[in-house]
């Protein structure tokens, strides 16, 4: 097995840095290097851009997380909250909330979920000058009571100075501290009693913008389980397929790449282009890179690590470390199908072969030689082998002797 993956490297090797069996010279290759990187950097660029063509279960469920987090949220304000959430902080923002949401469709397939519009519906509702104004009274009232609460602290902090101040019988001009020791008491208890006054302001203005229909409204749909059950079913079944989704488009669009540089680097071969069977040869590996790295990340997050994981937390519970031994059996094994599906049906040796001698070239470099050539002159290849039944000399790399017909499977190639 060691033997075979050596001689697939040297091969491997041998076809990307050689022209017609030739070594390329240092600068070639240089050349051939960089050419390499700005194609494998554009392909994984737009990989990335088809990638997002399909919109994310975020876009198409941008209500699920604020939503989310509002019922697990246990605070008394969390209504407030929320309706706050409807009233942002920019009103010079001229798109509503829908056409947020909607915008997430323009140049992508796939389509925001009726229900978040609906929810949106219920935030633009919210979303008017009257109840604009009323956050912007509870946002200078809140300040206010930043401020005194700050003043306060001041006064607690400066006390002990004040007060060795006043035990020295230093003049109060001559003080640096805001509020003499004899009013320190005084002017807290002032604050705190502002503080208090303010936050029942507050209290007040929360109370008036939670009472009127438009926020009523939304916080009976917020709390409608029913809605959000089907949200939460939606939002989590397309998380589950979108990484599937995002491999389907990503292949779409390496698929034709291979193809494209197979036939070229086939064709190529075999009428004896060599730059271009080399050049074909290097993009063959770039776009194969990038293929096999996806398929491994949709291995990682995608559908098949999603049923792996809740086959193993149903069986095991807790115990998902078991996941990773499923994956070092998994990966390898795809990694071997990969490379079998490859040996047999891609770069197959006998394949290439008995292409190779119905049209009298090398089984080797496929240059074009004579019908009883021996060796091929371009590469020295030995084109003959023994046939073990006969014994005499047939193609190398064909099933069957040309003189006895016995099948030469078993044969050492």
């Amino acid at each position: 097995m060691f033997a075979r993956i050596r001689r697939l490297l040297s091969q491997f090797f041998s076809r990307s840095r050689t022209i017609n069996n030739e070594p390329l010279n240092k600068v070639s290759l240089i050349v051939i290097i960089l050419i390499d990187i700005f194609i494998l950097i554009n392909v994984f660029t737009g990989l990335d851009d088809i990638s997002r063509w399909h919109i994310s279960p975020t876009e198409a469920y941008p209500c699920y997380s604020e939503w989310q987090n509002y019922r697990t949220k246990t605070t008394q304000d969390k209504d407030y909250e929320v309706v706050r959430l409807s009233l942002p902080y920019n009103p010079n923002n001229q798109l509503s909330f829908q056409q947020n949401y909607q915008r997430a469709e323009a140049g992508h397939l796939g389509e925001v979920s009726k229900t978040c519009l609906q929810y949106a519906g219920y935030k633009d509702k919210i979303n008017d000058p009257q109840n604009q104004q009323i956050i912007k009274n509870i946002e200078q009232r809140q300040a206010k009571i930043t401020n005194l609460e700050q003043v306060n602290r001041t006064i607690k902090t400066q006390y002990d100075s004040t007060l060795l101040e006043k035990i020295a019988g230093q003049n109060r001009e001559q003080s640096i501290n805001q509020v003499g020791a004899e009013k320190a008491k005084q002017t807290l208890e002032q604050n705190n009693r502002q503080i208090s006054t303010i936050k029942q302001e507050i209290s007040n203005l929360k109370n008036e913008l939670l009472t009127k229909a438009e926020s009523t409204n939304f916080i009976a749909f917020l709390k409608d389980e029913n809605q959000f059950r089907e949200v939460d079913k939606d939002y989590q079944q397309a998380s589950f397929w979108y990484p599937s989704i995002q491999l389907a488009f990503q292949s779409l669009f390496l698929l034709p790449l291979i193809l494209i540089a197979l036939s070229v680097h086939k064709f190529a071969q075999g009428r004896g282009y060599g730059l271009i069977s080399l050049i074909s040869w290097h993009l063959l590996v770039i776009f194969f890179i990038p293929l096999i790295v996806k398929i491994f990340e949709f291995l990682q997050v995608g559908a098949i690590f999603q049923f792996l994981f809740n086959i193993i937390s149903t069986l095991f519970g807790g115990l998902l470390f078991l996941i990773n031994y499923a994956y070092i059996l998994l990966i390898p094994i795809t990694g071997f199908g990969i490379i079998q599906f490859f040996q047999k049906f891609v770069f197959n040796i006998k394949v290439q072969a008995a292409s190779r001698v119905q049209k009298s070239r090398c089984v080797n470099c496929a240059k074009k030689i004579r019908h009883l050539d021996t060796y091929c002159p371009h590469c020295g290849y030995y084109q003959d082998m023994e046939c073990q039944n006969c014994h005499n000399l047939t193609y190398k790399h064909l099933p069957y002797c040309k003189h006895c017909g016995a099948s030469q499977n078993s044969s050492v190639l």
